[in-house]
Formats: C-alpha cells, structure tokens, sequence
C-alpha cells in the first residue's frame, strides 16, 4: 500500500484543484468536492481496474458520480490519472470546454456518467451492475468480472429514486455494485438534520445491502471498506464515509471553514480561498499543478494496472480463442450497432390494439436479440411487455439468465437503470409502463436524450381511450409534452428523441423496426389499449420511415388534407366516404413521428403535406399537439381535447368527444364552408 503522508497529499492536491477550478469559474461547488477527495484518491490510485491506454476497454471497473456538482472532486482525480490537462480544469464551465459544469458521458476521459438530478446517477450504476450480470451470464466470468462504483451524497439519499435503488439492487444480489455515501450532514441550504433523521444504515440492510460505516476521509479505512465490499458475494455495498464538508478550508480570519454551509455552493473567495489553498501545501497565486510525489503515485498505479490489464486481457484473448462464437457476438453487443431481425417472421392480427402489435414485435425480439432487456413497471401483462417474458423469464438474485427485468413500481427508477444498462455497453434496454406514467419518467427521458442513449420506451393506454380508469389514467396533455422534446436537438444535431405513434398494428411493426435501427437517440413508442381499424388496403408501410406519409387519396391536388397520428388516423379515414360522396378531394396523412417528418427533404415535405392546401387535424391530445403539422390560421383547424379525460367505456368517450366518422365528416364541412 501507498504511504499515508503521500495518499493524504494527494488528497489535498484534489481539493486544491476543485477548489481553485470553482474559484476562477467563479461558479461551482467546492465544498462536497474537498470532503471527498480522499476516497477518490483511494478509489483510483489503488482500487479501480482500467486501461490507461485504452479507456473503453470493455473488462475496466466503472466508476458513477451521482452529485454532478462534484465534478471539480472528479475532474481533479481524472487530472492526475492523465485524462484532463491542467490547462482543461482552468476552463471548468466554460464555453466549448471539456470540463462543463456536469460532465454527463464522456468515457474516453475516463467518465461513465456523472448526473445532474440527484438520485439518478446511482440508478444507472445500478442498471450498469445489472448489465454487467446479465452479460456475465451468456459470456462468462472471464469477459465480465468487473466491479461498478457508485458515488452518492445526502441529496441523493433523500430523493425518492434512492428508495427504488435500494430496493431492487439488494432484491437482485448485485454483489458487483460497491456504492459511498458521502455522508457530510450539510446540503445546499440547511443542515441535513433539519430534514432527515431517519437511520440509513438500517434502512439499506433491511434491503439486504452489506452496509459498512467509517471515517471517510480516513485513508486506512477507505482502504479496509473497499477490500470488505469488493469480496462480498451475496450482496451490493453501501460504505457510509462521515466526511467533513469544505475539508481544509479557511475562513479570512484564518479559523475553519469546516462543515460550513457557504462552502457548499459557492466560491470560497478572496482570503478565504487564499488561506485554505496555503492549508492544504498549494501556492494561491499558482494553484493548477500536481505535486511531483502525487504525479509519481499515479505514475506508480499506472504501471499496475499495465500489469494487471495485460494479466486480464490475456486471460480474455485465451477466453476467446476456446470461444470464438460468443467472442464474436460479444464484439457485436458492444459495437452498439443496430441487431440484424427478420422482421418478417413478426405475424400483425388485423384490427389489434397496437400495444398488442408491440407484443407481437417484442416476441420476435426476444428470440433474434439475444442481448436485448425488456423490463416493466409491474404493468407487463398490460403494456403487453409480457410478449418479450413469454419467451425469457425474469432476471432473480443469483440467476440473469433470463432477460426480462422486473423492475416493480418504480417507473423513474426502472427508466435510469435501463439507461445504465446500455451506458455499460454490451445490451439493449427497452422498458414499458402507461403512457401517463411518462410524467414519472420524464427526468430520465431528459437525461437519455442529452446523452443520446438509445434506449426504448414503451407506453400504452395513449389516450382518454383508457375509459373506466377515469381521468387520473388517460394521458391528454403527454403527447404535446413529448413531443416538444422531440423537437429539441442533441449536440449531434440529430432529435433528441424519436417518437412514434403507429397508426395501426402493421405500421406498429415498421415504428418497432425504426426504434432498433434508431443507435443515435432514444425511443418513444406511443401504442393504444383498444384495437384500431387496419389502413386502407395497399398501403405501403415503409413509407411511415419518412415521419409522415400519404395513407389514402392521393390527390395531386386535394381540397383539404387530414392529417392524424395513432387511432385518430383510422378515425379521419372512417369520415372520408361521406366527404368523397360530396365531390371532396381528401387526402389522409399517417404522422407517426413529426421530429421524422421534418429531417425529410423540403420537397417530401411539400409533397406529403402542402403548403397552401388546407389542413385539417385530429388528436386525442391537446390540439397543440398537431400544430407543427396542420398548421395555425385560417386553413387550418385542429380538432383535440380541450379538458382532461372522463370515465366511461372508450367507444361512449369516443361518441361523447366527437372523435366519429360522422364528427369528421361535420368538422371537416364546416371548416371547408369559412
């Protein structure tokens, strides 16, 4: 083991650097950062495994900081590893720079994540050690003997996700998760008693975690934690470091600026900051340098780990070699592209609710994408998850063979851990809940979509059509809330998120074929609890890859267009005969997905939906939903939901909200006649 005198230097010369990386941004947090430098430095100069060579090495230990506002602590400690350069730390929150104010994903610096909301960061580490079973599985101890580390603090504990976490990690035996509890008692505007009393170690070892308490700013003890946690077997890890906030710190008078609350979210400031720099053995007027004895400790681990990467990946080539197999399938998994599926082989019932579609996709799925998860929030007989668990079973404590995730009622907590399965690499996540129940999930979807993770969501029960289940279940204002995101752009330039609203089971099919082809963003599937009438025959349902696609009455030159996403497309086509009768021209648009529609050429765009031809839309949502679509003036008119929903069999909330064959007919005539 390294000498105490150097890991305690070490330790201060990540606080200096977080502190100093605060204090020229003049923004930031320093405070949490300088408390936790010393299990940081512990964790990466002597415990965590990684390529320094080769950052996306598929066997490296993943480390997840759940308080983005720590990244000073984390950014620093990646500093001495190699990974950001002195000159990097000095642009933290900058304009363009590597070091932004929460790093999100960047793995070839050496970050997994590190998360903006508390609470989900922890999650994904969880859906990180899922994967990581999950793969151990199918490939072996050999390729998947790596450990995951979580980092959380006080926040975390306290958000509600933290109880989701805690439950399925300890219920699933996720030996391989190892998480620190930066326990400090101080948050961002009171103390943490003032808001929580309550016994965490208690709490995690009625979920069955293997719970240690210790001094965590105490080298020896950091070191015997993580040793204990990394050979537990049966159970995750929650180590609850008590650390000292602002550890170091000085206040002007040069008395402690210890456990002070300023020093949480704020710059220290002029002597403050002048005098805790001088304390901790830097030089205020030059604080960016990495001490000559901390550069050859991390010199010194680096070396190590050339050993003990050349020991694993030899142990992997050999592993290969008898497995040439798996070992290529490995290589596809975590290439990240797209599976290859027959989709041929997925047999659409006529006339089916499209959640039943999607049952039909998911069946086929779990047969040809062997590296595919699908999971519920305990509705998977009803979002019809359950045509992927008819043909797996469900992942259990000591058992991931099976690849159905269950993830209980926990729909933001199930949504983050899918996003960690797939930040891990080697597997696909697609998980199902209400299409209300989105409103839980919405933090993740914002998370997935800024770090373009592809996962996929499925919801179902997409409008007031729910019926008997009142207003509380019948999604109005979701779809308009969604389909905002969708018109957001990633730093890619591409949507931020895809989303598909199938108009029936067949063009189900085609929006479940463009989700697994979809590597670059997330997914949203948007499907009904009723059954919907098929499109007019002859359809071609490739058509619906372009967003948007004439689905009848192709006139070149239509007197008015209706244009409709999911059961409402088969709606507008119900009231189109009596319309034709009266010499109308009418076309009927299929706009699964708007965000789609508008990455088309302009051209396509015209030709699909043009500009001076009247347009006439109809949403089971709010009627802003469709305006990106038909359009606001007076050749234009939307037909939607004005209130929420109300209780009553769907097909009596279909005939008392107008969404009939014979409304169509009467809106459209109206609209015609201003």
């Amino acid at each position: 083991m390294n000498d105490i005198k150097v890991m305690n230097h070490a330790a201060d010369n990540i606080r200096i650097l977080a502190a100093s990386m605060v204090e020229k941004a003049n923004s930031g947090h320093p405070g949490g950062a300088m408390g936790g430098a010393d299990f940081i430095n512990v964790l990466f100069s002597e415990f965590l495994v990684y390529d320094p060579e080769d950052p996306t090495w598929t066997g490296r230990d993943r480390f997840f900081l759940d308080p983005g506002h720590m990244s000073p602590m984390l950014y620093a400690g990646l500093a001495l590893r190699g990974y950001f350069s002195l000159e990097d730390l000095q642009q933290f929150r900058q304009w363009g720079s590597v070091t932004p104010g929460h790093p999100e994903l960047d793995v070839n610096r050496g970050i997994e994540n590190s998360s903006g909301p508390l609470g989900q960061g922890h999650a994904i580490a969880a859906g990180a050690a899922v994967a990581e079973k999950f793969l151990e599985a199918r490939l072996g101890s050999t390729m998947m003997q790596h450990k995951i580390y979580a980092y959380i603090s006080d926040g975390a504990v306290e958000e509600e996700i933290s109880q989701g976490v805690g439950r399925i990690a300890g219920n699933l035996g996720l030996n391989n998760l190892i998480m620190f509890y930066d326990s400090n008692d101080i948050q961002l505007s009171t103390e943490c008693g003032v808001v929580m009393t309550e016994d965490t170690e208690k709490k995690y070892e009625a979920w069955g975690w293997n719970v240690l308490k210790i001094n965590g700013n105490d080298v020896e003890q950091i070191r015997e934690a993580l040793t204990t946690a990394q050979k537990e077997q049966e159970r995750p890890t929650l180590i609850i470091g008590k650390t000292v906030m602002g550890k170091g710190a000085l206040k002007e008078d040069g008395s402690s600026y210890e456990h002070n609350l300023k020093t949480h979210g704020a710059p220290l400031g002029g002597e403050a900051y002048n005098n805790t720099i001088k304390n901790l053995g830097g030089d205020p007027t030059n604080p960016f340098v990495i001490f000559d004895d901390v550069k050859e400790l991390y010199a010194n681990r680096k070396e190590e780990l050339k050993k003990i990467v050349a020991e694993r990946k030899k142990a992997e080539a050999e592993w290969r070699k008898a497995n040439a197999e798996k070992a290529a399938q490995m290589d596809v998994w975590f290439s990240g592209k797209a599976p290859k599926v027959d989709w041929s082989k997925v047999q659409q019932k006529e006339g089916s609710a499209t959640r039943a579609a999607s049952a039909a996709c998911l069946s086929e799925l779990a047969k040809q994408v062997p590296n595919m998860i699908c999971a519920s929030a305990d509705l998977s007989n009803s979002d019809k998850t359950d045509g992927f668990l008819k043909q797996t079973k469900s992942m259990v404590r000591g058992d991931f063979s099976g690849a159905f995730f269950q993830a209980g009622v926990a729909e933001l907590t199930m949504a983050d851990m899918c996003i960690g399965m797939m930040l891990h690499g080697g597997v696909i996540a697609a998980m199902g809940t209400f299409f209300v129940f989105s409103d839980y999930m919405k933090p993740a979807v914002r998370i997935a979509a800024l770090m373009q993770v592809p996962v996929k969501f499925i919801w179902t029960h997409d409008a007031f059509r729910v019926g008997e289940d009142g207003p509380t279940h019948e999604p109005v204002e979701q779809e308009a809330q969604i389909r905002l995101m969708e018109k957001l752009k990633n730093h890619a330039g591409k949507d931020s998120v895809r989303v598909f609203r199938p108009a029936d089971a067949d063009e189900t099919t085609t929006c479940w074929k463009l989700a697994m082809e979809n590597t670059d963003t997330p997914t949203a599937l948007i499907l009904s609890r009723q059954g919907i009438a098929k499109l007019p025959a002859g359809n071609d349902y490739e058509q619906a890859a372009k967003g948007a696609y004439i689905v009848a009455g192709s006139d070149e030159n239509p007197d008015v267009i209706l244009v409709a996403s999911g059961s409402e497309v088969s709606t507008l086509e119900a009231g189109c005969e009596a319309l034709r009768k009266d010499g109308i021209k009418v076309r009927v648009v299929s706009a699964p997905s708007e965000g789609l529609f508008r990455s088309q050429s302009a051209e396509y765009q015209e030709s699909v939906l043009p500009y001076n031809v009247k347009k006439f839309g109809m949403t089971a949502g709010l009627p802003v939903t469709l305006e990106g679509l038909v359009g606001i003036g007076p050749n234009s008119k939307i037909y939607g939901m004005p209130s929420f929903g109300f209780s009553a069999p769907y097909k009596v909330l279909d005939e008392k909200l107008g969404y009939t064959g014979e409304n169509v007919y009467k809106q459209v005539k109206e609209f015609l006649a201003k």
